[in-house]
């Protein structure tokens, strides 16, 4: 039998998790169901970071506080509501952005209402835990490389943080498809950004990236750089005639500061970078962010 109400780690104002967090226990279980809805019990979220970058960063008006944390989940179907699914079926899934805004759920509850459309079978090869983190990363590195930057056998890619859970998916959707790889990432994670399938990489922390790469460009160049970081420092893009192809693209998981002062006019060097018209000095390149 289902209870009312629920645990659940509640945003409840903007700031660091330890200032933001308040953990319900008196948080509603979601009871009706819209057609094509699913009620899923969780068994394990993830955190991702714009996560807490966005409980950091957006004000109230733009995701509505108090709303459950986190995007990523993975569980078993608890009502699956005349669906294609049954109850009892592994799933895992994710909660787009503007679904949380509408209905303020999240991962780090223990009950989620969502559309059919955004829960997948769990392979029985995976633990929920493992599971959990899957479908955000794979989803945002899909939509890079195949629907926006449309690489195709043969091009260069440039993955700009080849460590993180979206770069590594990027770089084996690249090989899959048969690209070649160059990534970026600490010393520390050569080796795994490697063993993922990347043919070159760069230790990020030893050099200035853009200049590196200016000096050091590809011949061809680029046919698509991939910021998995979200960099908010515009020169990785600003510079990049020098290494990426006419008709290349430079795209990017988002552009999202860690606080509200320290990087703020950082951020908005970007914007400028971005509205500023090519016969006036605007970079040349096509700048896209992954919209899931």
């Amino acid at each position: 039998m289902i209870t009312p109400f629920q645990r659940a780690w509640v945003v409840t104002c903007r700031g660091t998790p330890e200032e933001a967090l308040s953990l319900r226990t008196d948080w509603p279980v979601p009871q009706k169901l819209e057609p094509g809805e699913v009620l899923v019990k969780v068994e394990a979220g993830a955190l991702n970071p714009a996560g807490w970058k966005m409980m950091r960063m957006m004000p109230n008006f733009v995701f509505p506080r108090p709303h459950v944390a986190e995007f990523d989940f993975a569980g078993t179907i608890a009502n699956a509501n005349g669906t294609e699914l049954f109850e009892g079926d592994a799933v895992y899934g994710f909660i787009p952005v503007e679904i949380t805004q509408k209905t303020r759920q999240g991962a780090l509850a223990e009950y989620i209402r969502i559309p059919e459309d955004y829960v997948v079978p769990r392979s029985t090869n995976l633990t929920a835990i493992e599971a959990s983190g899957l479908a955000a990363a794979s989803q945002t590195a899909y939509q890079a490389i195949y629907v926006q930057g449309q690489l195709s056998p043969g091009q260069i890619v440039f993955i700009n943080g080849g460590s993180s859970a979206v770069g590594a998916f990027v770089i084996q959707l690249a090989k899959g498809i048969g690209a070649k790889v160059v990534a970026t990432a600490s010393a520390k994670n050569e080796v795994f950004v490697r063993k993922m399938g990347a043919d070159e990489f760069i230790d990020y922390t030893k050099l200035d990236l853009a200049k590196y790469l200016v000096e050091h460009a590809p011949s061809p160049k680029f046919n698509l750089i991939f910021d998995a970081v979200g960099l908010i420092d515009p020169s990785l893009y600003t510079h990049s005639e020098a290494y990426l192809q006419c008709g290349g693209i430079f795209i990017t998981s988002g552009p999202l500061p860690k606080n509200t002062s320290a990087e703020i006019w950082t951020l908005l060097k970007t914007v400028v970078a971005l509205v500023t018209p090519a016969i006036l000095g605007g970079t040349r390149r096509k700048y896209e962010c992954v919209a899931l």
